[in-house]
């Protein structure tokens, strides 16, 4: 019997008499079934779409937000604000906090302005603070410190479309959820930014902001930690709408 090709365009693989046609072409045929790109036969079971589930195990990743790019990141002081306001809370949460440096011995340690919420002898949820060659954070020596689960991974750092982006993509090509905040990462070029933001929800990151990032992971105006948080919220209402309105104001 020859070999033979068999095509299936998108619009057909929508009807359906397609599932059948598919079985009785895998029969018969002795060639490939292309189906399109992007496409599948299998039908994803509900529930399963992890950009609909819940924050389960948070954790923070500070990525590179060190000394020497203070006065060439776009909105550096914001950028600054915002992770000052998310590390406050991880004290109130437990959430567990990463952190890298991108070769401190030549772009300085991270800003003194984090100083007071990064130290592990006061702060337990502080579990690595690691320089790097490494445009990702997700070095062999960090990732010795994961959990065996799964992280929510929530991002914040520079730069969005060098450090940031690569740390995002290594995250979920090993399994793990990424949140990227969009007021919370920065680049020299506001409009990298833009570019960075469309490409990692592209692939799979959920691109939010850290108000609402917070009250996703407390969930219930009973969590034992929701007056204070919001109270956080409320404290630092000024500088999130500033840094919302900085990097937020265009499409993201």
């Amino acid at each position: 019997m020859p070999t033979s090709t068999l095509r299936f365009s998108p619009r057909f693989l929508s009807s359906s008499s397609s599932s059948s046609t598919l079985r009785a072409a895998q029969r018969y045929t002795t060639g490939p079934i292309i189906l399109p790109a992007r496409m599948s036969t299998k039908t994803e079971a509900p529930g399963q779409n992890p950009k609909v589930e819940r924050i389960r195990n948070p954790a923070i990743f500070i990525c590179d937000i060190q000394e020497k790019f203070r006065p060439v990141i776009y909105e550096f002081p914001k950028l600054i604000s915002t992770t000052t306001k998310l590390l406050k809370a991880s004290k109130l949460l437990n959430i567990p906090i990463y952190i890298t440096t991108q070769n401190r011995a030549r772009l300085g340690t991270t800003v003194s302005e984090f100083d007071p919420y990064l130290d592990p002898a006061t702060n337990p949820n502080v579990r690595a603070d690691l320089d790097k060659t490494l445009f990702s954070m997700v070095t062999p020596e960090l990732k010795s410190y994961f959990p065996e689960q799964p992280l929510d991974a929530i991002i914040v750092g520079i730069e969005s479309h060098i450090c940031v982006t690569q740390t995002t993509l290594d995250l979920l090509a090993t399994g793990h959820r990424v949140y990227v905040v969009a007021d919370g990462v920065s680049s020299v070029n506001p409009e990298e930014r833009v570019v960075a933001l469309a490409r990692l929800r592209d692939a799979g990151a959920i691109v939010t902001t850290s108000e609402s990032l917070l009250f996703e992971i407390m969930g219930d105006a009973k969590h034992t930690v929701f007056k204070q948080v919001s109270g956080l919220v409320k404290e630092t209402g000024d500088e999130t709408k500033r840094a919302l309105g900085a990097f937020c104001g265009s499409k993201i």
